[in-house]
């Protein structure tokens, strides 16, 4: 047997595999070995970035990092922020990983659960592997290679360090430096002699045995199969991109521990960056079962945030996200449409009629009753919005290739708000805290007076838009304004406090011309939509529309 590479660097090309170690396995735990030239790769990858000891109690970042529970840093306040203003993201704490060193709130970080149980497995079976290796001949010689010589400058090496001797193979001995805090994250290795047949014969056992052990901690809880594209929740817990995706169609609860997340927009966007460490160990270790997940993920058409399938579209009305919408189906070519939607997923898309419109929302089937002539009364409600990039016909409906129009993350919403209205006074000059009776919570800007002016609009707090908002329904109910008379109540609800919701609710209910409406559908925030709503409020109440 030839000899390896002293050590492998970072992102290094792989060797050929070793042999194969199949005893026990089954279709579903096959196990992928692992070159043992890249066997500091594969320590490296239970080691903290931050402190380099073996990962414990990881958390998970909202970077898509993970560090040790102790190497969490101290939160400090977020000033200018009053969109989703709760105790937990008005607390912020800087990154400790270098490479992205941003501001996160302190409520996107969490107990890593998925990870925290993979790693106590891997770690076990090391464990056990190093206790039974105490009654073996075989021994392995292993030393930190120098960071100058890492990097190609030798001449300025520290003196040689003696090698460290540690029973086992050299998967171990190097799981047994790094456990003895000896080695840092960055730092490669060198092993004394060329890898003996008890060497490679102990690792790919090694190897195996923590491969199958580990398996079942990396199974999605939707679709209960390998982890495709990890993402990490809020409240720790991890799912398949493509299935939080679909689950977030439809409700906005983790589907664990059923906490309310604000990540629908982060699932799609780029924003939202994978677990890293799940990551690299599933390709590490299950690469062809990963290769199987991705095939079937591009056959579902789950990629990117896009639908790669046609989808039936109603050219009728707007129809905004959550917000129901009642259609009376008549034409052949309609029924026909909704007779296949009910066969399907019970979802198809609506635009606006007159001039073909490229933006519109997914509606579902929520209620349907059919009448003995073939008509139909449907209840549905808006999913999300959609850009049509391709349109046809079939059997004289339209059909298309759309792809989704997703908000930026809730990180991006708040640094929006925070340019927008960090040089902006409150009404006594001061920037005080926010009284105790304030739905916005704890510690953010006291409210200042409402926007008179569309330039004041653009420079308010997001919470002082939304209460600009509840005012003036407030004002036109007591003036018993029709366009807020009880049926209208009774099927769009009474005015949500949520400013998620309200440009919604409010495009719904105000007599508001359909192409001011339509311009909601394009927005990707929060703020611009409640600040389109106060300029339409503004101009309604100087009579200019």
């Amino acid at each position: 047997m030839s000899s390896p590479r002293e050590s492998e660097a970072a992102g290094g090309h792989a060797s050929p595999p070793a042999e194969r170690d199949t005893e026990g396995a089954n279709d579903d735990s096959r196990v992928d070995e692992t070159p043992f030239t890249e066997v500091r790769q594969l320590i490296r990858l239970i080691q903290c970035r931050v402190c380099s000891a073996v990962l414990r109690d990881p958390c998970a970042l909202p970077c898509g990092g993970n560090v040790c529970k102790s190497c969490m840093p101290g939160s400090h306040h977020r000033a200018h922020i009053s969109f989703f203003a709760t105790s937990d993201r008005l607390q912020g704490l800087w990154c400790p990983l270098p490479d992205c060193a941003k501001e996160h709130a302190v409520g996107d970080c969490s107990p890593d659960v998925a990870l925290g149980r993979t790693l106590g497995v891997i770690e076990a079976e090391l464990e056990n592997a190093l206790n039974e290796a105490q009654g073996l001949d075989l021994i392995t010689h292993i030393m930190v290679k120098d960071y100058w010589e890492t990097i190609g400058i030798p001449s300025l090496r520290e003196p040689e360090s003696a090698s460290r001797v540690f029973k086992g193979g050299r998967l171990l001995a190097t799981y047994a430096l790094a456990k003895a805090g000896n080695i840092k994250y960055e730092d490669e290795v060198t092993y004394v002699g060329s890898l003996a047949d008890g060497q490679a014969a102990t690792d790919s056992c090694v190897l195996g045995r923590v491969k199958r052990a580990a398996r079942a901690e990396v199974d999605c809880q939707i679709c209960y199969a390998l982890f495709y594209d990890p993402v990490t929740t809020p409240c720790g817990h991890t799912f398949c991109r493509p299935c939080l995706q679909r689950v977030l169609d439809h409700a906005k609860y983790c589907p664990v521990c059923r906490r309310s997340l604000t990540i629908q927009p982060m699932v799609y966007s780029q924003d939202c960056p994978s677990n890293q460490i799940l990551t690299k160990l599933i390709s590490t270790f299950w690469s062809e079962l990963l290769a199987e997940r991705r095939q079937i993920a591009i056959t579902e058409g789950l990629r990117d945030g896009r639908r790669e399938y046609d989808i039936p579209v109603f050219v009728c009305t707007l129809s905004f996200p959550s917000m129901p919408t009642f259609l009376h189906v008549f034409e052949p070519r309609y029924r026909l449409m909704i007779r296949r939607a009910l066969e399907g997923d019970r979802t198809f898309g609506m635009v606006l009629g007159g001039s073909f419109m490229e933006l519109g929302t997914l509606l579902r089937i929520v209620n349907v009753q059919f009448f003995p002539d073939g008509r139909s009364l449907l209840e549905t409600v808006g999913t999300s919005r959609f850009r049509i990039l391709e349109r046809g016909i079939l059997d004289g409906y339209v059909v298309a290739r759309i792809q989704k129009v997703n908000d930026v993350s809730v990180a991006e919403e708040e640094a929006l708000e925070a340019a927008e209205t960090s040089g902006v006074e409150t009404g006594n000059g001061d920037e005080g805290s926010c009284p105790s009776d304030c739905a916005g919570g704890c510690g953010s800007p006291a409210r200042s007076r409402s926007p008179a002016t569309r330039e004041e609009v653009e420079m308010a707090s997001t919470r002082d838009l939304m209460s600009l908002g509840e005012d003036f329904v407030r004002r036109m109910q007591a003036q018993s304004a029709p366009w807020l008379a009880a049926r209208i109540l009774a099927i769009y609800g009474e005015c949500p406090n949520d400013p998620i919701l309200f440009p919604w609710w409010l495009a719904n209910v105000l007599p508001v011309r359909d192409s001011e409406k339509y311009r909601l559908l394009g927005t990707t925030t929060v703020r611009e939509r409640l600040k389109m709503c106060c300029h339409w409020i503004l101009e309604w109440e100087r009579d200019t529309w």
